[in-house]
Order: C-alpha cells, then sequence, then structure tokens
C-alpha cells in the first residue's frame, strides 16, 4: 500500500484523469478502504483542492474548478505519451507547430523527475522527424473551425477549389479530420444543401457568424473523408477482397490511400480510386497478397492485360 503523501498524489491524479468516480472505484484504485479514501479527501479539500461529493450509495467524487490550478500530475506512460506527441508534432501539418512543441516539450522536461527525464531524453535524441512537404494548416484556422464546430456556429469563408476555381462558402461545420497528412472539415454546405469535405489548407479568412444552427443527421466525420480522399475524386473506384488480415493490409495502405474493412479474421475488403486502371492494377500486383476484384469488371480486364504482359517478360528474360 501507498504511504499516505504519495497516496493524495496518486488520488489527486485519478481525479484528474476523468470527470467522476464512485467511492469504490478510488478506493479499488488505490488499495484502501472506503473510509480511508474519505480521510484522503478531506486532507485535499484542506489543502486547498475543491474535490465536490454526491452522498447516498452511489456517491460520485469530481474535481470543480478552483481559483488555483491544480498541479498536473503524470504517471510514467502518460508523460512519455506526451513528450511522443509533441516531438512528432514538428511533422509540420501545422504551420509553426513544430517551434511551439519544442518549447513546450523543453519546458515539460524541466518538470520531469530524473528517471522520466532520461527516458525522454533518449527518445528525443534518437528520433527524427520525416517533415512532409504538403501544404500545412493555419493553427488560428483550426481553432476558428474547432470552435464553430464545438458551438454549432454557422461560418463563412474563402474556399480555393481542387482545380483553381475560388468560391465564397456558408456552411454548418461538423467535425475536423486530421488524415496524418492534411486537415479536413465536414460541413454542410448551406448552398448546396449537402455535406462536403474542406481541405484547410484551402479555406481563407473563415469568420463565424454567431447564428446557431440544429445539425442535420451528420454523416460519420473519418468515415466521410476517408471515402472522399480515396475513392471519390478519382475516375474509377474498385472494391477488392485481400487474402489477409485488415491490419496486415494496413501496413501497405495508407488511410488516405484507400478504404480497410475486415471481412473476416483472414480477410478484408479494400476500397480505392484511381484516374487509371493500368495504374490501380499495378499498386494491387504490388501488394503481395492474393485478392479477388469485386469491382470494376474492367479492372479484372486490366489485370488479365498485366498478367500476359509480365509473364511474356518472364519467358522473354529467363530464355
Amino acid at each position: 500500500m501507498l504511504d499516505t503523501s504519495a497516496r493524495l498524489l496518486r488520488l489527486l491524479s485519478l481525479l484528474q484523469s476523468r470527470p467522476e468516480w464512485t467511492g469504490p472505484e478510488l478506493a479499488e484504485r488505490l488499495e484502501v478502504t472506503v473510509r480511508t479514501l474519505r480521510r484522503d479527501i478531506a486532507r485535499l479539500r484542506e489543502l486547498g483542492y475543491p474535490v465536490q461529493a454526491t452522498v447516498g450509495v452511489a456517491g460520485r467524487y469530481r474535481l470543480g474548478a478552483g481559483s488555483t490550478l491544480p498541479p498536473l500530475l503524470l504517471d510514467d506512460d502518460e508523460a512519455v505519451a506526451i513528450v511522443l506527441s509533441l516531438r512528432t508534432a514538428t511533422s509540420h501539418t501545422a504551420t509553426g507547430i513544430a517551434e511551439t512543441s519544442l518549447r513546450a516539450l523543453a519546458k515539460l522536461e524541466r518538470l520531469l523527475p530524473v528517471r522520466l527525464r532520461r527516458r525522454t531524453a533518449a527518445l528525443r535524441e534518437a528520433t527524427i522527424a520525416l517533415t512532409s512537404r504538403a501544404p500545412t494548416a493555419n493553427p488560428e484556422v483550426l481553432t476558428v473551425l474547432a470552435e464553430a464546430c464545438q458551438a454549432h456556429h454557422l461560418l463563412t469563408f474563402g474556399y480555393l477549389a481542387r482545380g483553381g476555381e475560388a468560391s465564397s462558402r456558408r456552411v454548418e461545420p461538423h467535425r475536423l479530420v486530421h488524415t496524418g497528412r492534411r486537415w479536413y472539415l465536414v460541413a454542410r454546405d448551406q448552398d448546396r444543401d449537402d455535406w462536403r469535405t474542406f481541405r484547410v489548407d484551402r479555406i481563407d479568412d473563415p469568420r463565424t457568424t454567431g447564428i446557431r444552427f440544429v445539425p442535420r443527421d451528420p454523416p460519420d466525420a473519418a468515415a466521410y473523408v476517408a471515402d472522399a480522399v480515396t475513392a471519390a475524386p478519382y475516375r474509377h473506384r474498385a472494391r477488392i477482397l485481400v487474402q489477409a488480415p485488415a491490419a496486415t493490409v494496413a501496413e501497405r495502405i495508407s488511410p488516405g490511400t484507400g478504404i480497410i474493412e475486415a471481412a473476416d479474421l483472414d480477410s478484408c475488403l479494400l476500397t480505392l480510386g484511381g484516374d487509371s486502371l493500368p495504374e490501380i492494377a499495378m499498386h494491387l500486383a504490388l501488394l503481395g497478397h492474393d485478392f479477388v476484384v469485386h469491382e470494376p469488371a474492367e479492372l479484372a480486364e486490366e489485370l488479365g492485360r498485366l498478367a500476359d504482359r509480365l509473364g511474356r517478360a518472364h519467358r522473354a528474360s529467363t530464355r
């Protein structure tokens, strides 16, 4: 069992980790009786922490808002996770975020105990971020979009389409989606009366109107963006049953390239798009797994032509 001081720190850390806890849950985590838990809660209150409680058999505890900010308490894994997140933020998917992340990382490392400082220093020194050359999003734009999504406020902004056409948009924002390379806003376009995805790096001067709206049948934002960036923009859309587990195929197919759905433990459905059937056929040939084309039929014919071409090359090369 932890001593009293260590137990109080652990209790404070647990209260910070989620909105509410029942007394038995906290007592079990701390390996103490409910009576001891009540005494520890009383000690935290004496130290100025506003621990709120509801009475009764199903009584619950929560850490309320106070006049002072309680210390941020992290266990070892949480501290390492934050360091890794800040370190990998230097991938530059948001403009200027790398420098800010490094400043935050330096401040955090000064607060860590020696044992954790050694671990995080090893991670920092051994890790190199391979930065992307893709257009980056402005953090101020991301903040405006996120606040509008949360408050259900109508947004207006200028938008530069894929073909270079500029337009003004008035939308009902739903969610921001990050694919690892780019940020997208999922929103209902009022003028087109339909759901759309907008690349955040192409959004200019977003402004909230202050007018609230009621969300109408919002889609699954992640699935909607996945479909929009992997298949919808292309001339051809292909669905393939791959004879390999979904996790295995995911190692070769990025979220921005195709949608992977598990069919069973040993196979998965892959949906992807392309402007050229020969290009899709070659991409599938490089997967390294057996597969069956569900659609389109023209892709199966293209695979036959590719197989004939490769067969001729094999025979000619081995004579």
